[in-house]
C-alpha cells in the first residue's frame, strides 16, 4: 500500500464517492485508511461527570484502501501510481497518467543504478 499519513485521496465508491480529504492514519494490517470527513459515524456518549450533557460525537471511520485513489499533483485527478527506478538507483512512487512523481521513496543505491 502506497497511501501515507497526510496523502490527499478521493474516495473512488461507497456513499461518500467523490469526496476528498487528507489520510489521518493508516492501518497497514487491515488494509484500511481513516481519511478526514469521510465516512462518519455518530458516537453516542452517556452523561458523565467529564460531559454531564452527553450527546453525539461524530468521528470517521476506516475505509479500505482498495476504496481510494492518490491524487495526481500535476492534473489533480485521482491516479494509478507505480514504482520505478531513477539513474541514480533511487526508487520512486510516480503518477501513472501524467509520469509526475508523488514521493522519493529509497536513497540512491548504486546497486539499481544504470551503468553509461
Amino acid at each position: 500500500m502506497y497511501i501515507r499519513k497526510e496523502d490527499t485521496v478521493e474516495v473512488i465508491t461507497g456513499d461518500d464517492k467523490g469526496t476528498r480529504g487528507k489520510v489521518l492514519r493508516v492501518l497497514r494490517s487491515k488494509n484500511q485508511v481513516v481519511v478526514g470527513g469521510v465516512n462518519r459515524v455518530y458516537r453516542h456518549l452517556k452523561p458523565s461527570r467529564q460531559n454531564p450533557q452527553g450527546g453525539r460525537l461524530s468521528k470517521e471511520m476506516p475505509v479500505d484502501a482498495s476504496n481510494v485513489m492518490l491524487i495526481d499533483p500535476v492534473k489533480n485527478v485521482p491516479t494509478r501510481v507505480a514504482v520505478r527506478y531513477l539513474p541514480d538507483g533511487s526508487k520512486e512512487l510516480y503518477a501513472k497518467k501524467s509520469k509526475a512523481r508523488i514521493r522519493l521513496l529509497t536513497k540512491p543505491n548504486p546497486k539499481y543504478a544504470t551503468k553509461s
